[in-house]
């Protein structure tokens, strides 16, 4: 089971990997470009992630707004590029 604590923690690398790869994620449900179940689905796909301490040192090179793709081992590079071009 994953606790709370993961998901909180997993839910701000994800928030931050949005912002630099210029994803918004809150603008994306707005629009319905992603439903809350996918919002949700990609916090868990990061929460399974093998990589959260390389993933946390890399957003901290890169700016809080950016665009830049995402990691090869980012579980959600798909969603992020697909919603990062609109």
């Amino acid at each position: 089971m994953i606790s709370w604590n993961k998901i909180d923690h997993h839910m701000t690398l994800l928030h931050r990997m949005s912002g630099a790869t210029g994803a918004d994620l809150g603008q994306a449900l707005e629009r319905g470009a992603v439903a809350p179940e996918g919002l949700r689905a990609a916090v868990l796909r990061c929460a399974n992630c093998d990589h959260p301490d390389a993933c946390a040192e890399w957003l901290d090179t890169q700016p809080e707004k950016g665009h830049a793709a995402a990691p090869g081992y980012c579980r959600n590079k798909a969603l992020l590029g697909r919603l990062a071009e609109g």
